[in-house]
């Protein structure tokens, strides 16, 4: 890949960030519903995946499979998805709407979207399952699961990394979104994870400790894997809850709040002002 497409591949992949941030405050506003802090952290790994990581066509058997574990946050992946036309903007409108497709966790039924999720410590087992089949079919398709940092805290992922690791299943690419809290506080006062990548080694697997919010970084990142062989890949994404609105930032009350629009008014504010400085 030429260096003038790996820059426009980057541009690209910010400008969906933005575009996600945007339209997660967007919908939440509009559908009065919460989990905005989850959605924004994880933006700018979504961006990265989705702007040219995942391989395939949505039609294609051996496509790559994206399994969103921390289900509660899935109005980030709708936005990807509308921003990937794989979603049309009447469809995000109905997000949290009677009878829509869009609900507040993720539904298989709908399109872009590989698995149903939503209790948490499950999407881990359900990717190793899914790269274990790839592996038996002969496919080179990846299983990427994105988790949160509060999911480490389940015996089921554990249960499911020694199964990884010990079928050597080098398709499966793990992010953990490490934002540091979860519903009831902050993820250290809860159940302290620290040190999380040691943990992770631990258990057999190839870890990478990245910054979360760095796209290109990202991209990098899980471009040099080698998941055709060797142990199962996890990037330990460091990111700030709520990134993107300061008042929500490092805020353990925007994991269920909702806007009122005062709020609403000056997080799109804020988002204006870094895409224009971004642009700049």
């Amino acid at each position: 890949m030429t260096e003038q497409v790996e820059r426009a591949r980057s541009r690209d992949a910010q400008a969906m960030s933005s575009a996600i941030r945007r339209k997660v405050l967007e919908q939440s506003k509009r559908a009065n519903l919460g989990h905005i802090g989850s959605a924004l952290s994880i933006a700018d790994l979504l961006a990265a995946l989705l702007t040219g990581e995942l391989r395939g066509d949505p039609d294609d058997a051996d496509r790559d499979r994206l399994v969103l574990s921390k289900g509660h946050a899935v109005l980030a992946l709708y936005a990807a998805l509308n921003e990937r036309g794989v979603l049309s903007d009447a469809q995000l409108r109905s997000f949290g709407g009677d009878g829509s497709d869009l609900g507040g966790h993720p539904e298989h039924t709908l399109a872009g979207i590989d698995f149903s999720t939503g209790s948490l410590g499950h999407g881990l087992p359900i990717g190793v399952g899914a790269a274990l089949a790839a592996k038996i079919r002969r496919s080179r398709r990846r299983v990427f699961v994105l988790m949160s940092d509060a999911e480490n805290n389940e015996g089921s992922l554990w249960e499911a990394a020694m199964f990884a690791a010990h079928h050597r299943l080098s398709n499966v690419v793990g992010l953990v979104d490490v934002n540091g809290q979860q519903a009831l506080g902050h993820t250290r006062d809860v159940l302290d994870l620290a040190p999380l990548g040691d943990r992770w080694r631990a258990f057999g697997w190839d870890v990478h400790e990245v910054d979360g919010h760095d796209v290109e970084a990202l991209r990098e990142t899980v471009s040099r894997l080698d998941t055709e062989a060797g142990p199962p890949h996890v990037l330990l994404a460091e990111t700030t809850f709520g990134k993107g609105v300061s008042f929500m930032e490092g805020q353990v009350a925007w994991h269920y709040w909702p806007m009122d629009d005062d709020q609403y008014r000056r997080a799109m504010r804020e988002l204006d002002a870094a895409a224009g400085v971004a642009a700049s």
